[in-house]
């Protein structure tokens, strides 16, 4: 293959994988290695295997580019990933270790590294590391400026605290629980910060005195507090580890809710949620494809899609999801909320990228003792996931054919 075509073939390649068509990439990338293999070529053909969930030749391919870069901390933490998602956690903590001998400061790295320790349950040591994603991402994790001191632990005998809005809604909702911490530990009055579709459930909250809402790129004056921290600094700061962490419901649907969904769902008993936000994290493999949601819908399930339920906000969902004995979700929001509501909820978790706090290897989780997870068994196919959902459906008595 002539330079010049190998370079057009490399740069369609590019436009491919950031694009998302990661598969498409891999196959241009392919042919361009087999003509000249260089360290770029393996980075992005590493990085589009990883994404399709082709674990091994990702391995292979990085595993190349950070023996011929070893400096390069990016490598080090692109290969780190693909461990980790090969289930090679002391070698995925190896290469995060080594990308932190060489810069210290490479945030991305700390918070690859805390959330490997998460993901099993070693919480002590990963706390503390999720603290750069302040300074790394201040879109979603906006900066306070209270003129009071942060949280660390300290005491909080008579003290009022602020908890401050950050990321997304399941984030929050998962976070919210240690509201009633808080005021275990003497705080005289807790407030939340939290994005206005969250404002009316958190009302039920205990422990929580105060709900501030706040819209996305909104700035608003808040009283004055003696102490302030996050949602995702809370557990951190209390010490919270798997055998401690606090896991009876916390949340319930608002009574003016309750009347107004009382029929919601008419005989259906089981909610399905199968789509995610396209702006959230990894959301192209998280949702369900159409053809696996409609056999679930075919089943008796309802949607709880908010663009079919009718759904306004989170206080509606939660009263919806008190008429029903069952929700079924993809990772989204609502699974938390069902969770936190200590409803059975089976959260149908990706091969792809699965988030720490489903942790691994489990089809329980210790943040919502009502979940069981079903664990997608291939990348791109939910069909096998799906028979099991189906199957188990029929076995509890809720599948309607």
């Amino acid at each position: 293959m002539h330079s010049d075509t190998l370079e057009a073939e490399f740069v369609k390649a590019v436009g491919l994988q950031q694009a998302g068509r990661f598969a498409e990439a891999a196959e241009i990338y392919l042919r361009v290695a087999a003509a000249r293999l260089t360290v770029n070529v393996a980075v992005n053909l590493g990085a589009c295997f990883h994404e399709i969930g082709e674990r091994e030749r990702a391995l292979q391919y990085l595993g190349l580019a950070v023996r011929e870069r070893p400096n390069e901390t990016k490598l080090r933490r692109i290969l780190a990933a693909a461990y980790g998602e090969a289930g090679l956690i002391d070698r995925a903590e190896e290469q995060l270790r080594a990308a932190l001998a060489i810069d210290p400061a490479d945030g991305l790295a700390e918070i690859a590294l805390g959330g490997l320790y998460l993901s099993v349950g070693r919480y002590a040591e990963g706390w503390p590391l999720m603290a750069a994603r302040a300074r790394l991402h201040p879109d979603v994790v906006p900066p306070v400026s209270l003129g009071a001191p942060e949280w660390t632990g300290q005491a909080l005998e008579g003290k009022s605290m602020l908890v401050w809005v950050e990321q997304g809604f399941g984030d929050q909702i998962q976070m919210a629980r240690f509201a009633r911490d808080l005021k275990g530990r003497g705080a005289a009055r807790v407030t939340l910060g939290c994005r206005p579709a969250l404002a009316h459930l958190f009302s039920t909250l205990p422990g929580a005195d105060a709900i501030v809402p706040i819209a996305t790129g909104a700035t608003v004056a808040v009283e004055t507090h003696d102490l302030w921290s996050r949602y995702f600094s809370l557990p951190g700061a209390l010490g919270v580890t798997l055998e401690t962490l606090p896991a009876a419901p916390y949340l319930a649907a608002p009574a003016d809710r309750r009347a107004r969904w009382a029929g919601f769902g008419g005989p259906a008993r089981v909610g399905l949620v199968w789509e995610a936000s396209p702006t959230g994290f990894n959301a192209a493999n998280k949702g369900l494809p159409p053809d696996q949601a409609q056999r679930l819908l075919d089943a008796g399930a309802v949607s709880l899609q908010p663009q079919d339920s009718g759904a306004a906000d989170f206080a509606d969902t939660a009263a919806m999801i008190e008429t029903l004995d069952l929700v079924i979700s993809i990772d989204t929001s609502v699974a938390h909320l069902a969770g936190a509501m200590g409803k059975p909820c089976w959260t149908l978790t990706p091969y792809v990228h699965c988030d720490w706090r489903w942790l691994r290897d489990r089809a329980d989780s210790p943040w919502y003792p009502s979940m069981r997870l079903y664990r997608q068994t291939r990348p791109r196919d939910w069909s096998e996931t799906v028979d099991q959902v189906l199957s188990d459906l029929g076995s509890a008595g809720l599948r309607a054919s």
